[in-house]
């Protein structure tokens, strides 16, 4: 169903694994959402420092290249504010350490909605991807619950319940956005991201054609979908 977020959802937080993919898979959806005066916060785990082809890539010069590609991207959406862990790419694990950095980031911007990537996806074969999916899922409980991780009040962070779950890269959607006024704010997002996107023709096709396809099926030019989990209050 197509779904409208209640008024009172003013912050939202994206967790991923590596520069550009809450642009490749919710960009659109992005900047609707800042359009509609929403403040949307990007939580990136690794700075993307092994996602390059030539192996003499120093990966720290990699790293620095990719957060500053993902800075301009998230200011071209109108991302109110992006973190970074500054973890390895490729060595993300679900581990009590990696949940409690994902904690703090919660409790400390207070998200009603949160976004991550559907970790039961079937074949899912990044471990990065699966392993930020699950960390987030599990950091919500601990972001919750006053108990876990008892440090972070005395830095001054409270508990902070999140309302809702969106999961992308799902293949269990069941909301869309229509992001018909949007994909070219979304390409415009994924050309910053030029270490990335060098066969920028191809790159175009195919995130017209995906977001084509998923607005078809509902009826209108354009969209993304997610799985939506609403949590227990």
């Amino acid at each position: 169903m197509s779904y409208a977020l209640p008024p009172e959802f003013q912050d939202i937080l994206f967790v991923q694994a590596h520069p550009d993919d809450a642009d490749f898979g919710a960009a659109g959806t992005v900047a609707r959402w800042a359009r509609e005066g929403r403040r949307v916060h990007y939580l990136l785990c690794t700075s993307g420092d092994k996602g390059a082809p030539d192996p003499h890539t120093p990966p720290a010069e990699l790293a620095r290249t990719r957060e500053a590609e993902q800075r301009e991207a998230a200011r071209r959406l109108g991302v109110a504010s992006t973190t970074f862990l500054g973890r390895h790419d490729g060595e993300l694990e679900v581990n009590l350490a990696f949940r409690a950095e994902v904690t703090t980031v919660i409790r400390r911007l207070r998200p009603q909605l949160l976004l991550t990537f559907d970790p039961w996806r079937p074949y899912q074969l990044h471990p990065d991807h699966r392993a930020t999916g699950f960390t987030a899922l599990d950091a919500l409980i601990s972001a919750r619950d006053p108990l876990y991780f008892p440090e972070q009040r005395r830095d001054g962070l409270e508990a902070h319940r999140v309302r809702e779950v969106w999961l992308f890269g799902t293949e269990a959607a069941d909301v869309w956005i229509d992001i018909s006024d949007t994909i070219e704010a979304k390409l415009d997002a994924l050309r910053a991201h030029a270490s990335q996107t060098r066969d920028w023709a191809r790159v175009e096709a195919r995130v017209r054609e995906r977001a084509r396809a998923t607005g078809a099926a509902y009826g209108v030019a354009y969209a993304e979908a997610f799985k939506r989990l609403e949590l227990p209050q």
